[in-house]
């Protein structure tokens, strides 16, 4: 670690006289422990409540930033996705029923067709939802690499220092979501197992400023032996979020009618449907975006001592 915002990558190269590809020893025991909180969270390795707690007093400390990106962002995916639903889903028109009293060669060849109907859609909304997130993600990864060093920063600078790493945060996105996609396939396990490997990749990426390839091997890296501590605080983070998720937008679905994906949704409905979304989003994504980024810290920490290096960047500040 050279570099003076010390996130940069541990060098294999400078391990000790073994080599062999270990991180360098730093140094253990109290004197570790004693550390500050020159940010939103203490500078050792942290428990899970602490995790919780840094993301959403990085939500707090930097509302402006956070919540304004994320609802800038979130309204420009509202707006694409009634669209989408408008013109390439058909959700004004009433769902496409299969006839029961068919026989069953008929049935399955109705099914097809409707699922060959559904696709191009779908995906669409798939590569818009992806490409709202991971610019959302990867912004969010700067402020929270700011907020644990205590720093202040703005929309514009969380911007100049995401923009040059953009283009390579999607394409790993697209690896990650092909990857885990393809696993999937032949169980769900194997896809949830290399989900929680690679899951550490974007702020990998963004933080230590490399390559994609690098970013995936980090990720393998600070996740194995760990699997499923990160696994546990993955599943805690998404619980939380699916809860407030569903209370944000409990208001929002009492204005639709609950029949009207059967009977088709008008064009209010839909634009309330995606409204609720959007508020919702607003607030999901970034503490999302912030577990997973404090999440990737507390296993530097852990593995690699960043608390050391942090505490210097910090002072240095």
């Amino acid at each position: 670690m050279t570099d003076s915002t010390g996130w940069s990558a541990p060098d294999p190269d400078s391990a000790g006289s073994g080599g062999g590809g270990q991180y360098p020893r730093y140094p253990q025991g109290p004197d570790r422990h004693r550390a500050g909180k020159p940010g939103v969270i203490p500078l050792r390795p942290l428990a899970l409540g602490e995790i919780l707690d840094g993301a959403i007093t990085t939500m707090r400390r930097h509302a402006a930033v956070v919540f304004g990106s994320s609802a800038v962002v979130a309204l420009v995916g509202a707006v694409l996705f009634f669209a989408a639903d408008l013109w390439l889903l058909g959700a004004t028109e009433p769902a496409p029923v299969i006839d029961e009293t068919a026989p069953p060669e008929q049935q399955l060849d109705q099914m097809m067709t409707v699922l060959g109907e559904s696709v191009p859609g779908f995906l669409v909304v798939a590569l818009l939802t992806m490409l709202t997130q991971t610019f959302l993600s990867g912004l969010l990864t700067v402020v929270v690499g700011k907020a644990v060093l205590g720093s202040p920063i703005t929309v514009a600078q969380a911007w100049e220092e995401l923009r040059p790493r953009l283009l390579p945060l999607f394409g790993l996105t697209v690896l990650v979501t092909l990857a885990v996609s393809v696993a999937s396939l032949f169980f769900v396990l194997p896809g949830v197992w290399l989900y929680v490997l690679l899951s550490l990749a974007t702020p990998a990426l963004v933080l230590e400023r490399g390559r994609v390839g690098q970013a995936l091997g980090r990720s393998r890296d600070l996740v194995r032996g760990s699997w499923w501590r990160v696994f546990g605080v993955l599943a805690v983070a998404l619980l939380v979020t699916l809860i407030i998720g569903s209370i944000i937008q409990v208001p929002f679905s009492f204005l639709v009618d609950t029949d009207a994906v059967l009977r088709g949704m008008t064009t209010g409905e839909l634009l309330i449907t995606e409204l609720g979304s959007a508020v919702a989003q607003t607030i999901t994504v970034p503490f999302a975006s912030a577990v997973t980024a404090l999440l990737y810290i507390d296993q530097r920490m852990r593995r690699e001592g960043l608390d050391i290096e942090l505490s210097r960047a910090a002072g240095g500040a």
